[in-house]
């Protein structure tokens, strides 16, 4: 009896020490993974927010601002020198509001004690040495864009399509007073292709302002509709689709003192993009890339920024596909003659060292890697500070280039993906970076020694008290059998190795994205971890036809969308099928936009291999996409009939076999209506049963709370079909 009693007591001792470990072990909802979540900012953890004083590291929170680091790079351990109690005791809260969050303070001036801050009213810049306001910002109601001059504190904005410049005084120039919907002034152009992102560019100076201006008033109206109505009424979006008539783009100057406006004279714009706006230090010229609507050549041009005139072509590049230019040419901060180019005229992005002359000095990065982003200068050292791929093509890491001798040096791990800001000299950069078992860590890195400094405490998962399934990666051959193609695999919770488990394919596969890097968890997506919790397995390749790869991976695909990519695609299926784990029958898949247009043809191609699918935003029929990106990978319906003709899924409409669930925003401007409803209509003129839903009121991707239901509905039906 007593060695039973010590049993019992040994088993509930085990179970005690036992339960809480099995406690911790949550499983996840929507709610907890999803951006939209209710509980999703409860459980992650918080971010270390910090922002650059000169070259100084300043720690930011919502409270207070402390220093980190000092100018010297040394660890600094004062006490805040902002709060915001001390700042709303110090300002006028009636006149300039109250400041409630210093977590995204900035410090314009590197030399001097100020402090630009958001409050209820606009922004405050704020001296906290003789605690008082230097310059009040006003929030300007409607505003559809803004851009501010840092050294005049001029602001351009645009309200009702017109533009408009306020003085630092905030008083109001208006510049324009024809612009409408059909006629735009300031606002970003060519739908946002070619990197452009805005259409109001200040001179170094702040003393000129250059600006697009977009006629649209001979492009086809699409009719969306705004249902929050009593009667529906029309909210068309402008949209010229592939082969038919654009709009025209040109390019002002605005002068503030003599309130004067002058056009670059760059000649009929008709079928003609301006991208990549970019000034001389000395406010004299604009240069800027000027491309046909073949897309096939860029021409870097200089004009004359105080009368306009075209002063001549510095530098012209070919390609029989496309040429992409995606940033505007950078100046030396110590030579302003010389400028640094991107380009991908030797297949991969690199930096061109050029001269005001149009001679190309040196090929200043080279190799079968590209350059992902340029962060900027190291003054004092005379080197370019970027961020790159030349460790592996899913790292992203940061290097020093010497401008004279062309020597790159890394400057982190080498390892996981790193993004950074960089201080005002370049001296020094704030670094956060991840690798596939370590979701964060923040560290302080100099660009002269590579001497690195933790900023924050490393994490190693968002989630310790929470299931969560294995992650692996690793590469398997495209489908022409030699080429590399990294890939994510997703296990499901509590796996077991001789269990059959059903599968989904996530998939992208277009230009500019890829889906696999060695961030933390080879940067699932959080529907991947619920799903896996769900007891799926999920699969993802980065297809030829994807980004970071250089030129001919990326645009293989050109005039036959979906061809190669789904070739590779089917590689990675294959791949699949070798696990014993993986339910052959039992294969599903899943994607967005560009994915969306897979998804349906992969259902539609291979529905013998595909029993599930769910096609977000789908492109069904490229000559119902905008001029812009489709011509540049398409050419135009009448250039490229074979190709619009293939890549169509109207005609692969009657091949559906499997359950296909098709979701769209009723207001999506960029995948408009007609490529779904198309694809009903086909169809059900083939006698072929898709499924439809519709998010009235979102656009092209689900927002807020919706993408939580957006995600509960295609689990839910892969559950009732796939499981």
């Amino acid at each position: 009896m007593h060695n039973i009693r010590k049993q019992v007591a040994l088993a509930w001792l085990l179970l005690l020490i036992a339960f809480p470990a099995m406690a911790q072990q949550k499983s996840f909802t929507l709610d907890d993974l999803m951006w939209g979540g209710k509980n999703y900012w409860n459980i992650m953890p918080r971010s270390t927010f910090t922002a650059w004083w000169g070259d100084r590291l300043v720690k930011t929170t919502v409270n207070n601002a402390v220093l980190l680091y000092n100018e010297q790079g040394r660890s600094v351990k004062d006490a805040p020198f902002l709060t915001t109690e001390s700042i709303n005791a110090a300002i006028d809260t009636k006149k300039y509001g109250q400041v409630r969050n210093l977590a995204y303070a900035s410090f314009p001036e590197a030399e001097r004690p100020v402090a630009a801050l958001a409050t209820d009213k606009g922004t405050i810049y704020y001296n906290w040495q003789s605690k008082q306001v230097e310059w009040f910002k006003a929030y300007i109601p409607e505003a559809q864009a803004e851009k501010q001059s840092p050294l005049t504190k001029r602001v351009a904005y645009v309200k009702g399509w017109n533009l408009y410049v306020r003085d630092a005084q905030g008083n109001d120039q208006q510049v324009t007073k024809d612009g409408s919907r059909e006629l735009q002034y300031g606002m970003s152009v060519h739908r946002d292709e070619f990197g452009i992102h805005e259409g109001l560019f200040w001179s170094p100076k702040g003393n000129l302002l250059a600006f697009y201006r977009m006629d649209q008033t001979m492009v086809t109206d699409f009719p969306l509709i705004d249902i929050d109505n009593r009667v529906a009424q029309l909210a068309p979006e402008k949209y010229p689709m592939a082969g038919m008539t654009s709009h025209k783009v040109t390019v002002g100057v605005y002068d503030p003192a003599t309130q004067k406006t002058l056009y670059l004279q760059a000649g009929d714009p008709t079928d003609r993009y301006f991208t990549n706006i970019a000034w001389s230090p000395d406010e004299a010229i604009i240069y800027m890339f000027e491309l046909p609507r073949t897309q096939d050549k860029a021409e870097l041009v200089a004009y004359d920024a105080h009368s306009g005139k075209r002063l001549g072509v510095l530098y012209t590049e070919t390609n029989a596909r496309y040429v992409e230019p995606m940033n505007p040419i950078v100046f030396l901060p110590w030579d302003s003659k010389q400028f640094v180019m991107q380009s991908r005229r030797d297949g991969y992005n690199h930096l061109y060292l050029m001269n005001t002359e149009g001679k190309v000095l040196k090929q200043l990065t080279k190799g079968q890697f590209e350059v992902i982003e340029m962060l900027g200068f190291n003054t004092k050292d005379k080197t370019i500070i970027i961020q790159a791929n030349a460790e592996k093509p899913v790292c992203h890491n940061l290097y020093s280039v010497n401008v004279k001798t062309g020597k790159r040096t890394l400057l982190d791990n080498g390892r996981g993906v790193h993004n950074a800001t960089l201080s005002a000299a370049g001296r020094f950069l704030a670094d956060t970076w991840s690798e596939p078992t370590m979701y964060r860590q923040q560290d302080y890195l100099s660009t002269t020694t590579g001497k690195v400094q933790p900023i924050a405490p490393a994490i190693a998962t968002p989630w310790p008290d929470y299931k969560v399934p294995t992650i692996e990666s690793g590469t398997v051959k495209a489908a022409d059998g030699k080429t590399d193609l990294y890939y994510r695999l997703v296990k499901p919770v509590d796996f077991d190795p001789n269990k059959k488990y059903p599968t989904v394919v996530y998939v992208y596969g277009g230009p500019h994205a890829h889906n696999v890097q060695e961030s933390f968890n080879y940067w699932a997506r959080p529907w991947e971890i619920y799903m896996a919790q769900r007891g799926y397995v999920l699969f993802i390749v980065d297809n030829r036809g994807s980004q970071y790869r250089g030129f001919e991976f990326e645009s293989c695909t050109h005039r036959h969308l979906g061809d190669i990519e789904m070739a590779d695609q089917m590689a990675g299926v294959a791949f699949l099928k070798t696990l014993p784990y993986v339910d052959a029958d039992r294969i599903g898949v899943h994607g967005w936009s560009f994915g969306g247009f897979m998804t349906t043809n992969l259902m539609c191609s291979y529905p013998e291999t595909f029993k599930v699918g769910v096609a977000g935003g789908p492109v069904i029929d490229w000559k119902y996409y905008e001029v812009m990106y489709g011509e540049r990978y398409m050419d135009t319906p009448e250039e490229n009939p074979e190709g619009y003709e293939t890549s169509s899924l109207l005609g692969k409409a009657k091949n559906l076999r499997g359950r296909l669930q098709i979701i769209v925003g009723l207001n999506d401007p960029t995948c408009v209506l007609q490529h779904s409803l198309a694809f009903l209509r086909a169809c059900e003129d083939a006698g072929t049963q898709p499924d439809y839903f519709v998010y009235p009121g979102q656009g092209h991707n689900m927002m807020g709370p919706d993408m939580v239901h957006l995600h509960e509905r295609i689990t839910r039906y892969f559950d009732d079909y796939l499981k």
